[in-house]
């Protein structure tokens, strides 16, 4: 009898303090991963990718190297990335630079107005060149925005992903899937729409308790100049 395969829980959206909102320093960020069970992280920082080649070194298995690209529209989620993209140029230069990698296209919380966010005819633009789209993203304070989005994925056929967006320890795990595995962009692609979500919002409160937590620990003499 064949073993089953074990699938992997795994946490698409997280960011570390090379982006400047962000309290999650490595390699603890990678102990706490293992902790909670998580068999991959995708670290997605702001416009580079530096971290998540170093947190990819320290544990290979684990990491999943990714970006949040910002454009002159919405923002990207990119993953296997192997050469950062800029931020700030039109979507279809982000993504073509994507594609030229190989890299697996998503689109951060596209209808959260208290973000980045796009309009439906810019996210038609770019539909046949999206591999996935964010439905759920704990850092939405209002739930309508990935309602929203949940509805655009499925009026278009669109494979779903589901984030943290953890900026700190507290965050990470909020939102996860569990899935087949997988060890490449072209891989994903295959499994993704199997792909079982688990999702909790990160509140309000708890939302501006962290922020707090994280200037006042990013601006403490022993963390300046640290990853």
């Amino acid at each position: 009898m064949k073993k089953e395969e074990k699938w992997l829980r795994v946490e698409f959206h997280c960011h570390t303090a090379i982006t400047r909102d962000s309290s999650n320093r490595l390699p603890r960020l990678l102990q706490v991963t293992r902790q909670r069970g998580l068999d991959r992280l995708a670290i997605t920082d702001h416009n580079t990718i530096a971290n998540a080649l170093r947190a990819k070194e320290m544990d290979p298995e684990l990491v999943i190297v990714g970006e949040e690209i910002k454009t002159t529209c919405g923002e990207l989620l990119a993953y296997f990335v192997t050469r950062g993209v800029p931020k700030n140029v039109p979507p279809m230069a982000a993504i073509d630079l994507l594609k030229q990698q190989n890299a697996f296209i998503s689109v951060a919380h596209p209808f959260d107005y208290w973000r980045s966010s796009w309009t439906v005819d810019e996210l038609q633009e770019i539909l046949p060149y999206l591999d996935a789209i964010e439905v759920f993203n704990s850092r939405c304070f209002k739930s309508s925005a990935n309602q929203v989005a949940l509805e655009f994925a499925e009026k278009n056929k669109l494979a779903k992903m589901v984030g943290s967006d953890a900026h700190s320890q507290v965050e990470l795990g909020l939102a996860t899937q569990k899935l087949p595995q997988f060890n490449s962009a072209d891989e994903l692609r295959r499994v993704i729409r199997l792909a079982q979500m688990d999702t909790h919002p990160f509140s309000p409160w708890a939302h501006v308790c962290a922020n707090t937590s994280i200037l006042l620990g990013r601006w403490m003499p022993w963390n300046w100049g640290r990853k």
